[in-house]
């Protein structure tokens, strides 16, 4: 099967398409730093056979931080729990990428102890936990820029094979390129030139620090699928001006958080009319435009047979999964093993109840279900 065959992002080999999209795991220490639990759940995917793993949105500074648990790349102490990652995924013949995020207007201000700031003034949303924030300013923006710099020279320095930045969902530079939350005048705001202005800078900065032969990809969004947000066409611009720039690979999503039913964590995926694959139709739209580096789509995708037939048909070059790889790290080494059941991922999203307590992301249907089991009386069918 084709996707079970290697393939070279700017000199990173890698053994399989399989991707584990980057996921927020809850696991680092409240500085950020790198724990046990991290540690291991890096290693149980790579040993699970996913052939790239892309570690959870890590933020670049400390007030771009999202989340309680989230991992930082954003001092130099942070180098050492970056290296143990790379070398426990290298164990187990895996390659592994950090995410470079900054939530922008949404950062937990709570968390980061200042405060948020994104593309434009935001009342926040109460309701779902978004506090108010402020504007960037010149002074904010280069700040951003010279943050992701300085965090993919450290994971280059700690071992990892390459870094991503973050360009979707809703997060800070996916705000900026969203003519819905990025109402600004100026360079920045506007035209669809300037709203990927800041993204388009981030690279360079990277590329500045890194050179060109350290691998750099970019998750952005298909189209936000929310009134007023960027639009599938953008979209395409703007990955043709990322290629331009340098990055090797694109991964592309959709939707953010407030994108409701089309938000990136979908409810219930037999609930989901367009099944499989949510982004297909944007990702054939991208390669018929000639995208000449990698195509990671992620999406829905629950089992082996949608899998290969994104990867055959040549409508993207690598499948990337989340949820699935929550509940069964190990789901890509059975699949090659012969065992090509689906995933058993229903899309409830309980996984992120834990996650939201401050425990690590975790599949509570798994564990709901085990508890059954053991319940049973021995020899009693289900």
């Amino acid at each position: 099967m084709q996707v079970f065959s290697p393939i070279a992002v700017n000199g990173m080999r890698i053994a399989n398409r399989f991707v584990r999209s980057a996921t927020a795991e809850g696991l680092a220490a409240p500085d950020g730093s790198v724990t046990d639990r991290l540690e291991a759940a890096m290693a149980a995917l790579a040993r699970g056979g996913v052939g790239l793993v892309v570690s959870g949105h890590a933020y670049v500074e400390k007030r771009g931080q999202a989340g309680v648990g989230q991992m930082g790349v954003h001092t130099p102490a942070m180098e050492a729990g970056v290296a143990r990652l790379a070398r426990c995924v290298h164990a187990h013949g895996g390659r592994f990428v950090v995410q470079l995020a900054h939530a922008g207007g949404r950062a937990d201000s709570a968390l980061s102890g200042e405060p948020a700031v994104g593309p434009s003034e935001s009342e926040g949303n109460a309701a779902a936990g978004i506090g108010p924030s402020g504007a960037m300013t010149a002074e904010d923006l280069a700040r951003v820029q010279a943050a992701f710099g300085a965090a993919a020279a450290l994971c280059r320095d700690a071992g990892a094979d390459g870094v991503q930045i973050h360009a979707a969902h809703g997060y800070g530079l996916s705000q900026f390129l969203s003519p819905r939350t990025n109402r600004r005048s100026g360079a920045y705001g506007g035209s669809l030139e300037n709203r990927a202005r800041l993204l388009l800078e981030t690279v360079g900065a990277i590329r500045s620090l890194v050179g060109r032969d350290f691998p750099l990809l970019v998750k952005i969004n298909s189209e936000d699928f929310i009134e007023g947000g960027m639009t599938a066409a953008e979209s395409r611009q703007v990955v043709a001006w990322l290629e331009a720039a340098g990055v090797d690979a694109v991964e592309l999503s959709g939707g953010t958080l407030d994108s409701g039913r089309l938000s990136p964590v979908r409810p219930g995926r037999f609930a989901i009319p367009e099944g499989e694959a949510w982004y297909r139709e944007s990702a054939r739209a991208l390669k018929a435009q000639g995208l000449g580096i990698p195509l990671i789509l992620v999406g829905g995708v629950r089992s082996l047979e949608t899998a290969e037939a994104v990867v055959a048909s040549g409508m993207a070059d690598m499948v990337a999964l989340s949820r699935p790889l929550i509940r069964e790290p190990g789901l890509v080494a059975r699949w090659r093993a012969g065992d090509v059941a689906p995933s058993a991922c229903v899309s409830d999203n309980l996984c992120f109840v834990p996650l939201r307590k401050g425990e690590g992301v975790s599949c509570l249907t798994e564990a709901r279900e085990k508890r059954r089991a053991a319940s049973r009386p021995q020899g009693e069918a289900e």
